[in-house]
């Protein structure tokens, strides 16, 4: 029973969005993200899945592509992306998995899920504050999710697990090292040693950070940057 985790994988079964306008990797990206998956992931292992599931717009639009994650090995603990407009509250996205049977699905919302003695935790994040475009509603969302980051966290004493494991949509840092403090100093308050995150995809994953940074190891697993693969936390 092993955990993984991946990112952003854009399902768009319900709506018309293709996704190949991003790029060859692009291309019958949902039938190699199947293939990859199946072929990695087993039915007793978890999947952490970091945001940018579904191009839906409406929780009822997004059935098949909760049908298609249901259809894949494994459990499945979702958190939210930036392009997750279908998002509800977690009482009715429960409500919503249980009545239509979607039974390996569950949710990552200001909470933290034990799995193999180690604490899943995290949150979306949002732009960092030094962004050009970051305007007053952005500061509300920002100051909202390092909340939730914490909360989440904080959560997972209760599990006295042997490890708090971040994930993340929004990276937390980049490749020249801009660092958001903000994060940086809950993940630390916490003693998280590992944090993973998406949102970042083709030509801009260059300036992604994977690596070790003041302790945490941080790691980029977008669904396209991974070739739509699953990483496995060792």
């Amino acid at each position: 029973m092993s955990i993984l985790t991946i990112s952003d994988l854009h399902l768009a079964l319900g709506i018309d969005k293709p996704m190949d306008i991003f790029g060859d990797s692009w291309k019958n990206y949902m039938q190699c993200l199947k293939e990859n998956w199946n072929n990695t992931v087993s039915d007793d292992d978890t999947v952490v899945v970091g945001g940018d599931i579904s191009w839906a717009t409406y929780l009822n639009e997004a059935y098949k592509d909760f049908e298609y994650i249901e259809n894949l090995n494994g459990k499945k603990i979702i958190l939210k992306g930036n392009h997750d407009y279908w998002w509800e509250s977690i009482t009715k996205l429960t409500d919503y998995v249980q009545k239509n049977g979607f039974n390996s699905i569950s949710f990552l919302h200001n909470n933290a899920v034990l799995v193999e003695n180690k604490a899943i935790c995290g949150t979306r994040g949002w732009i960092d504050k030094s962004n050009d475009n970051f305007k007053e509603e952005d500061k509300k969302i920002y100051l909202r999710e390092i909340m939730r980051l914490d909360m989440s966290l904080s959560e997972a004493d209760k599990f006295e697990a042997d490890e708090k494991i971040s994930f993340m949509h929004y990276p937390p840092v980049t490749k020249n090292l801009e660092i958001n403090a903000d994060y940086l100093e809950i993940l630390k308050k916490h003693d998280v040693k590992r944090c993973f995150y998406g949102h970042i995809h083709s030509k801009s994953a260059k300036n992604a950070f994977n690596g070790e940074y003041d302790g945490i190891k941080f790691k980029l697993v977008s669904a396209d940057f991974m070739g739509f693969t699953p990483y496995k936390l060792s």
